[in-house]
């Protein structure tokens, strides 16, 4: 078996290809870069809505409306699993992260009032997945060219 043969079976199932194999993996680093920050991002989302639920003397989560109150368990949840996910690099991370990314959008295109920052924050989430999905195309370019 030769060296090529035994790198390709290894790396069978990797979404992001970091080794070297004759090229360098620029597109797939910056691809984990971009998630780690992401997920530093989407980290302190989720212990700002842990805060809510936990710390009652700011804003009770049982005197909240149903709506809202659902909406921070939802996002303390997601938004700790899509981190985690996302700095680990891995496929569900990413798929997580756009789910959850896909709500906040919703909530802030539809329920304006419910997350703080609206417009900017809507801003902020469609640049995000953007970018994800162009170092995404990349990092597949680069690892097809292997």
């Amino acid at each position: 078996m030769s060296l090529n043969q035994q790198i390709d079976e290894d790396t069978k199932g990797e979404v992001i290809h970091l080794g070297a194999t004759g090229g360098s993996a620029r597109w797939g680093l910056y691809l984990v870069i971009f998630m780690r920050i992401t997920a530093a991002l989407w980290l302190v989302q989720g212990l700002m809505q842990w805060r809510i639920i936990l710390a009652p003397e700011a804003s009770p989560l049982d005197a909240m409306p149903s709506l809202e109150a659902a909406a921070v368990v939802f996002f303390a949840i997601t938004n700790l699993l899509a981190a985690v996910g996302l700095w680990l690099a891995v496929p569900w991370g990413g798929v997580l992260w756009l789910f959850a990314v896909s709500a906040q959008m919703f909530m802030i295109g539809f329920l304006p009032g419910l997350i703080e920052g609206g417009r900017l924050m809507l801003a902020l989430d469609v640049a995000l997945v953007v970018g994800y999905f162009v170092l995404s195309w990349y990092a597949a370019q680069e690892r097809d060219a292997f």
